[in-house]
């Protein structure tokens, strides 16, 4: 079995974030972390001037713009960056600067990637994120994402959008069952974004669903093992990205899992 999925770090340049230790809203603090995740081992670093947490409240495009693209354009000189937006302003704004995959939780700018010719992230949401965890509710999670994604990701083949990755949005707009029922279901969605020459990216870090998976609620600073459990199933179950906030343990374990599987299979 080969193993080799990518390290995907986070740079929030908000004021507002779930993560207090990942924020960093001045440009030359979030410029000073991105570059930290690249030494590290990220493959790439993630970049987003608006939070997309639970109860968040939409950033004007001219302030996202402002937090974003001196960042972005600093950080490209060092390896592969992203911008997690929903603007399809701010995507090609960022993507002049200097990003070379667009990171998109409202799936609604896979044709600006395909313009652009840079890779693309499609995600799974219900809902606005001000408002997807009052209710999410749906008759078969894991078979109504999966549908949603594929969609995607043909269309996103047909357009030549290479690299492709499918996310079945941890958290957005999904109860904690909703969200393990996806985790169970990586390598179908693996199989999946196969067919159409796509990846998978998982994102479960230091989010809400690990909060009560143990005997006492954990808060976003006691989630690390619990971040790291589940990528490792990610990464075993064939998920080709990870997206964390703790990025030196994240590479930690991809090269402990990668040269375990080398040592069972010599």
């Amino acid at each position: 079995m080969a193993l080799s999925p990518h390290v995907m770090g986070i740079v929030n340049v908000t004021p507002d974030s779930f993560f207090a230790a990942a924020r960093t809203e001045a440009a030359d603090a979030a410029t000073s972390r991105g570059r930290e995740l690249f030494e590290v081992g990220c493959d790439v670093v993630d970049v987003g001037g608006e939070s997309t947490r639970p109860g968040a409240e939409d950033v004007d495009v001219h302030e996202e713009l402002a937090r974003i693209l001196p960042v972005v354009a600093e950080l490209a000189a060092y390896g592969t960056v992203s911008v997690d937006t929903k603007k399809e302003a701010v995507a090609r704004a960022a993507v002049a600067a200097g990003a070379t995959i667009i990171n998109d939780v409202s799936s609604t700018l896979l044709h600006v990637a395909g313009e652009l010719e840079v890779g693309y992230v499609a995600m799974h949401a219900q809902g606005e994120p001000k408002t997807m965890q009052v209710s999410p509710t749906y008759e078969n999670v894991v078979d109504e994402v999966t549908a949603f994604l594929e969609d995607l990701a043909a269309r996103g083949r047909d357009l030549g959008v290479r690299p492709l990755w499918i996310d079945p949005g941890i958290g957005f707009g999904k109860t904690v069952a909703h969200n393990l029922a996806l985790l169970a279901s990586t390598r179908r969605l693996v199989d999946v974004a196969e067919r159409y020459d796509a990846g998978v990216l998982v994102g479960t870090s230091r989010k809400r669903f690990l909060e009560n998976l143990g005997e006492h609620p954990l808060s976003v600073d006691e989630r690390l093992e619990g971040s790291i459990a589940t990528e490792a199933w990610a990464m075993l179950e064939g998920a080709s990205m990870v997206r964390v906030h703790d990025a030196q343990a994240a590479v930690q374990l991809r090269e402990l899992l990668v040269r375990s599987l080398e040592d069972v299979s010599s």
